[in-house]
C-alpha cells in the first residue's frame, strides 16, 4: 500500500490571509539595469543548448513553481534526482511578483551542493521550440537573468536523463545566502506581490512534491514555521 500522505500545517486557510489586493499575471516593466528579453534572445538560447534537428527527447527539470504550474506543454512526466545541486530560497529580493518594497520575497533556485528531487517534463517533439520559448518567456523575461539555464544529468528510475533547468548565478547580485530557516520563514510569512504570496508559493510546492511522493525535509520544516507565524498574526483570538 502507498504511504499515507503527511498532513501539512500550512493550508489554503493560511494562504488566504495573504491574498494580493490587485492580482495580476502580466509582466511589469523590467527593473532598473535590466531589459526585456526578446524572441531573438530566446531563439539564441535554444540554439546554444539544442541542435536544430534532434527533437525526439527534450526534458525540463522542475524543482519549484514549474512543478505545479508548468510553463509549457509536455507529453511525459517523471520524478528524478539531481545530484550536485539543491533547492534553496536563494533568489532575492522579489518586490513585484511575490513581494513588495516593504516585504520582499525570496524565490527558489538551484544552488550548488547536495541533491534535489523534482519533476521531469518531456516536451512535445513536434513543438519543442515553441514550448521552450514559452518557458523562457516566463523564467527569463528580463535580462541579464539571475538564474540562467543549464543542462544537468538527472537520475529517474533506471534512466539517466539530460535535462534543462535553472540554477542561481552567485555573482548576479541577487544571490542570497546565510539565512537560517527561521529567517527564511519570516520572509515567506509576510511577502505578497501581484501574483500572490510567498506562503502560497511554498504551499503549492510542498503539496505537489508530497503528492509525487517526494519529501523535502527543509521545505517541510519551512511550511510548519510559516504556518506558525501566520497563525500568530491572524489567529491570536481563536
Amino acid at each position: 500500500m502507498p504511504a499515507k500522505q503527511r498532513l501539512m500545517r500550512l493550508t489554503p486557510r493560511h494562504v488566504a490571509y495573504l491574498t494580493p489586493e490587485n492580482p495580476s499575471e502580466g509582466m511589469p516593466p523590467p527593473p532598473e539595469g535590466m531589459t526585456e528579453a526578446s524572441l531573438a534572445d530566446h531563439r539564441e538560447t535554444i540554439a546554444k543548448f539544442f541542435g536544430p534537428d534532434d527533437h525526439s527527447e527534450t526534458w525540463i527539470f522542475a524543482y519549484g513553481s514549474l512543478i505545479w504550474k508548468p510553463a509549457c506543454d509536455h507529453v511525459e512526466i517523471r520524478t528524478g534526482l539531481l545530484h550536485g545541486w539543491h533547492r534553496a530560497f536563494c533568489l532575492g529580493w522579489n518586490n513585484r511578483f511575490r513581494g513588495s518594497d516593504q516585504n520582499p520575497g525570496l524565490m527558489l533556485a538551484l544552488d550548488r551542493g547536495g541533491a534535489c528531487t523534482g519533476a521531469l517534463y518531456r516536451l512535445p517533439p513536434d513543438k519543442r521550440d515553441e514550448n521552450l520559448i514559452k518557458l523562457f518567456e516566463r523564467e527569463m523575461g528580463w535580462k541579464p537573468t539571475a538564474f540562467p539555464p543549464r543542462m544537468v544529468t538527472v537520475r529517474s528510475g533506471e534512466r539517466t536523463i539530460r535535462a534543462l533547468t535553472f540554477c542561481i548565478d552567485r555573482h548576479s547580485g541577487r544571490y542570497v545566502s546565510g539565512l537560517t530557516e527561521a529567517e527564511i520563514a519570516d520572509v515567506l510569512a509576510k511577502a505578497v506581490g501581484s501574483r500572490g504570496s510567498m506562503a502560497g508559493y511554498l504551499f503549492s510546492t510542498v503539496e505537489h512534491l508530497e503528492q509525487m511522493g517526494l519529501h523535502d525535509p527543509h521545505l517541510w520544516r519551512l511550511q510548519n514555521l510559516v504556518a506558525e507565524r501566520i497563525e500568530a498574526v491572524y489567529e491570536t483570538d481563536r
